[in-house]
């Protein structure tokens, strides 16, 4: 599945990309007077290989969830329990993301790639699935490769198969949304930990320092960062990982749900459907995804700067401006979420203004 994903990859079409500037050079307002949705809707046009391109409608949100052997080394104050107890949140209609996806419209779908606890029994409507009875309640996957990965600061974090599995589920997911209906994919995770392996992976693809690619997660106290910090450097130590072996970065230092989101972008990228990465634990996916096949980044577009600094990093060797940034750290997919409007805007810009001549306006 991998390598026939990697392989339907292809550059955006330079023509549909050229038909857009010509068009944004005819609408009723100054030529580039946009800015960056300008240049967004011109590759979202790329992409679709049409100007102007489909609306990015309807919306998916696919949440991944895993656990992490890297908590025992202290990385985190939270319990690894919170992981279940925050999807069973999700189930509920609860969370930060639900608030959000019910203000865009967007569909939830959690995903269990490898969460290390019992998950709680899923909400219930006179005992039936809410899914079942509401299609825009959110759902649950499952799908775990294995119960939490084992500690990266001891042994690799996951085998190959491993973490081929955890990829092949996230293009899977990808798969089904878009034969669902989506028109734009938006990436979510949740692991309590999971800010660990991110900074690893940035490090891994960038060859930054350590202390450019860790951040503080949920907030952590001065012991606990300098500790993380020391982790993630003696991680790379230990395991060398190769940056052009990116199945092999993966199983080496990631977590489940960093490589199910690699799959969703690549999944995204071979239908030429967008995906809005959200925080850091999505950008350091999409280098994964980057490494495995460059003309992924055209898919991508990035929501939101993660107050995380390994973030910044990221996208910076992804090439990709963040549309908002609000010191937001929160992950769960909050940022694309946010962030959703402003692509929409991008491509409605093509759909609805009027040209110069349509409009009777006279041009300088």
């Amino acid at each position: 599945m991998l390598e026939t994903t990697i392989a339907a990859i292809a550059p955006l079409d330079e023509s549909a990309m050229a038909a857009a500037r010509e068009l944004h050079g005819r609408l009723t307002k100054p030529a580039g007077s946009l800015g960056a949705l300008e240049d967004l809707s011109v590759r979202l046009a790329g992409l679709a290989g049409v100007c102007p391109p489909p609306l990015p409608e309807p919306a998916a949100v696919a949440i991944f969830a895993g656990d992490h052997g890297v908590h025992a080394q202290g990385v985190t104050p939270w319990p690894q329990e919170v992981t279940g107890q925050m999807i069973g949140n999700f189930l509920a209609g609860g969370a930060v993301v639900n608030a959000f996806a019910r203000q865009a419209g967007a569909s939830v779908t959690v995903v269990d790639v490898g969460v290390a606890n019992p998950l709680p029994e899923p909400p219930t409507v006179d005992g039936a699935d809410p899914a079942v009875l509401d299609p825009t309640a959110p759902r649950l996957v499952s799908a775990s490769v294995r119960q939490g990965t084992r500690d990266f600061a001891v042994t690799a974090a996951l085998t190959r198969d491993e973490a081929l599995a955890a990829v092949c589920t996230g293009i899977r997911i990808a798969d089904e949304l878009i034969d669902a209906g989506a028109g734009i994919l938006l990436t979510g995770d949740m692991g309590i930990g999971n800010t660990t392996p991110a900074a690893t992976l940035i490090a891994a693809f960038t060859g930054v320092d350590p202390l450019d690619s860790t951040g503080r997660g949920t907030g952590v106290d001065d012991p606990t960062y300098a500790r993380k910090v020391a982790v993630v450097r003696a991680a790379l130590a230990l395991h060398t990982p190769d940056p052009a072996d990116p199945l092999g970065v993966l199983a080496a230092v990631g977590g489940l749900e960093h490589a199910a989101l690699a799959g969703l972008i690549l999944g995204a990228a071979a239908r030429r459907t967008p995906v809005l990465l959200d925080g850091v634990i999505a950008v350091s996916a999409a280098l994964a995804a980057a490494a495995f096949a460059p003309d992924a980044v055209g898919a991508m577009i990035a929501g939101h700067r993660s107050a995380e600094p390994g973030a910044t990093v990221a996208l910076r060797q992804l090439g990709l401006d963040p549309l908002i940034d609000l010191g937001l750290r929160l992950g769960e997919g909050t940022g694309a979420l946010l962030a959703l409007p402003v692509v929409t805007g991008a491509v409605r810009v093509l759909h609805e203004v009027a040209t110069f001549d349509s409009a009777g306006v006279a041009e300088k």
